[in-house]
């Protein structure tokens, strides 16, 4: 369920798009979103405030997660959905990577197989000339990836900082609020403005963003986290990409070439081996995603 709504997310942003421009829309989530993580908190008891040594791991983690969604909704203003859910779920492949360099993780061969398999897809996704991608389109998928590596480096800052033993509210928390100055600016940079009052389903996604996407999945998945194995759970994210290709041609109808086809397969597959738990090594349930 996860995954199908994050893979129907990139849809909603498109969707939405006509009536409300990128950084604006971008804007509208954080400030719906903040509401919801600080009221399930408050219900939780948890302590926003408290001196815990997060402070300024957070302050950069939340810098990087506006820079990131800038990124993403400037690059879905110029590809496609179907195109962006898949550059954009190669983070996974910059968080192994990562891991390997900076925290030194060790990599199995399948590991490595999967980041390769990856790799092959986006640079064929890429780099293969197609009738219905430009200039235009390659800068959008180079956007979006780039958003994707600044999302892996979000992972990578709460695994070695004070932010792993954070509540997922205060952690997602200092994201989604130091987000909310720099989408403004952007907003700003950029000249956006509301022109008209937006379409009954724009508000709509606007809320399946902001109050499901943002304020509810993100902390469900945490839940499930500290309950289950993060890596049999990290293995499900592999089916994102699927979900939202699929759903782009349904409902946004996205040209679908096989050469795309065959890209978008190669990542996911990448993506399954990349994280594929090691039957060898008993899962840590305490380890987050």
């Amino acid at each position: 369920m996860l995954c199908l709504s994050w893979g129907f997310n990139q849809i909603a942003v498109k969707l939405v798009l006509v009536d409300v421009p990128p950084m604006l829309q971008a804007l509208a989530r954080s400030l719906g979103a903040l509401p919801v993580l600080l009221a399930i908190g408050w219900f939780r008891g948890i302590r926003f405030f408290e001196r815990d040594g997060t402070l300024w791991p957070g302050v950069i983690a939340g810098v990087i997660f506006g820079i990131e969604f800038v990124l993403i909704y400037r690059g879905l203003l110029l590809t496609s959905a179907s195109r962006a859910v898949v550059f954009l779920y190669v983070a996974p492949f910059f968080v192994a990577l990562g891991s390997f360099v900076f925290l030194g993780e060790r990599l199995r061969a399948p590991q490595w197989g999967g980041l390769a398999l990856s790799f092959a897809g986006v640079a064929l996704a890429i780099g293969v000339p197609q009738t219905n991608v430009d200039a235009s389109v390659l800068l959008g998928d180079l956007l979006i990836v780039a958003g994707g590596a600044l999302w892996a480096a979000t992972t990578l800052i709460v695994k070695t900082t004070a932010l792993i033993k954070a509540p997922a509210e205060k952690g997602l928390g200092y994201q989604v609020a130091i987000s909310i100055p720099i989408l403004a600016l952007a907003a700003w940079i950029s000249g956006e403005t509301i022109t008209h009052v937006p379409a009954p389903l724009s508000l709509a996604l606007l809320a399946y963003q902001a109050f499901w996407v943002v304020g509810l999945t993100f902390l469900l998945w945490f839940a499930l986290v500290k309950t289950y194995s993060a890596s049999k759970l990290s293995a499900f994210t592999f089916i994102t990409p699927l979900f939202g290709v699929v759903a782009s041609y349904f409902i946004l109808h996205d040209t679908l070439t096989v050469a795309f086809g065959i890209a978008a397969l190669l990542v996911i597959a990448g993506l399954y081996l990349v994280n594929k738990p090691d039957p060898k090594v008993a899962p840590d349930p305490n380890l987050p995603a």
